[in-house]
């Protein structure tokens, strides 16, 4: 006995699969025979893909610049997974994982290298507030929460700092099993070209395709030396889309030369989920799409490639015994213009609406999927 099974899923390359579901697991896949508690007949009409990861989110409730809720940012949007990149530090990160567990979405956390947390703009102006000792304690007790670190190097945080946190949080990274980190780019200083050398295989650039002075192209538009060498090392690129953070130019450029995101993430709270540019992961992705990325590359963006980057082994991929966290999702087609950061627009034909989500064996109604009752049985 079985506890779900969807019959007739459709999977991304096209086809058609049922899913049986049991103990929070994902127990056979393709024709499943067998009874369940409870049983969706989706009739091959929407796609289910492992559950969407948003590698970069802020959703402590209680951050003074950027915040929201868990479960507003991930499972009535279709994503089962979000990751917290930097809004705690040391000194929060005990409150914010208590936060999290009441909710249905399942919540990882970067910490920021920053004790402080994002209480303030520029909370890597005062070296004093990378404590080594105190980043190590809180990775202690939190081995499952905390699953990377997060430094913001832009000028508006490090002040006069330059180069210097950075330098701080490799150290950090090394002295706590390597963890991922990841690196926020903006406008410098620090130059790019001095982030970029300072980062080693698995390392993450978030704000990839940013279209400040201080970004991954050079005023010519061929790739800057310094990201080919870090691509080489094994340094991966995420989108991190946020107010300010994404040009359709810089990423169309990009992706002409070859150079492709390795994760879609939306760096999404309140203010730029209600009023836009991000709205939602699904609708970053759905950019993508109107960019030139296919349906699968989009989809691996958000499941196994974020699930790689974060060493998240259970997670990403439709396997026998991976968690059972699902997106059930419909491909519309529907003319829409899309707005990057800095509001230039595009032209897009297909949105991503997520109707329904399986986080941890349990299926769940998305906002959407809940407006238009697409799931009655």
């Amino acid at each position: 006995m079985f506890d779900l099974i969807l019959r007739q899923a459709r999977l991304v390359d096209d086809t058609l699969s049922d899913i049986a579901i049991k103990d929070g697991k994902i127990a056979a896949l393709g024709t499943v025979s067998g009874e369940a508690r409870e049983t969706r007949v989706l009739n091959g009409e929407y796609y289910v893909s492992p559950g969407w990861i948003d590698l970069h989110v802020h959703c402590y409730p209680k951050s003074p610049l950027y915040h929201d809720e868990p479960d507003a940012v991930g499972i009535a949007t279709g994503v089962t997974t979000v990751v917290d990149a930097g809004s705690t530090g040391a000194n929060d990160i005990d409150d914010f994982r208590a936060l999290t567990r009441g909710v249905v979405t399942e919540v990882l956390a970067l910490l920021n290298v920053s004790k402080v947390g994002l209480i303030t703009q520029n909370e890597l102006a005062d070296m004093a507030n990378i404590d080594a000792a105190a980043a190590r304690e809180a990775i202690a007790r939190h081995p499952d929460f905390i699953v990377g670190l997060k430094a913001r190097m832009s000028s508006s945080v490090v002040g006069d700092n330059g180069i210097a946190p950075l330098e701080r949080a490799k150290a950090i990274q090394q002295e706590n099993g390597n963890l991922p980190l990841m690196v926020h780019i903006g406008n410098g200083p620090p130059p790019l070209d001095e982030i970029a050398a300072r980062l080693s295989g698995g390392d993450i650039i978030t704000h990839c395709f940013n279209g400040k002075p201080n970004r991954i192209l050079t005023p010519q538009g061929a790739l800057r030396a310094s990201i080919s060498d870090a691509l080489r090392r094994g340094v991966r690129l995420d989108v991190g889309h946020g107010s300010a953070s994404f040009s359709f130019a810089v990423a169309q450029q990009a992706i002409a030369l070859g150079i492709l995101p390795y994760t879609i993430s939306s760096d999404i709270y309140c203010r730029n989920r209600i009023n836009g540019p991000v709205r939602s992961l699904a609708h970053v992705m759905a950019k993508f799409l109107a960019i030139g990325l296919s349906l699968p590359q989009v989809i691996d963006c958000v499941t196994v490639h974020a699930a790689t980057v974060l060493r998240l082994a259970n997670k990403g991929r439709l396997l026998p015994g991976a968690d059972a966290d699902l997106t059930i999702f419909d491909l519309r087609r529907q003319p829409v213009r899309f707005t990057d950061a800095g509001d230039q627009g595009l032209q897009g034909e297909h949105l991503l609406v997520p109707l329904a989500a399986v986080r941890a064996g349990v299926w769940h109604m998305t906002e959407q999927g809940s407006v238009e009752h697409a799931f009655s049985l």
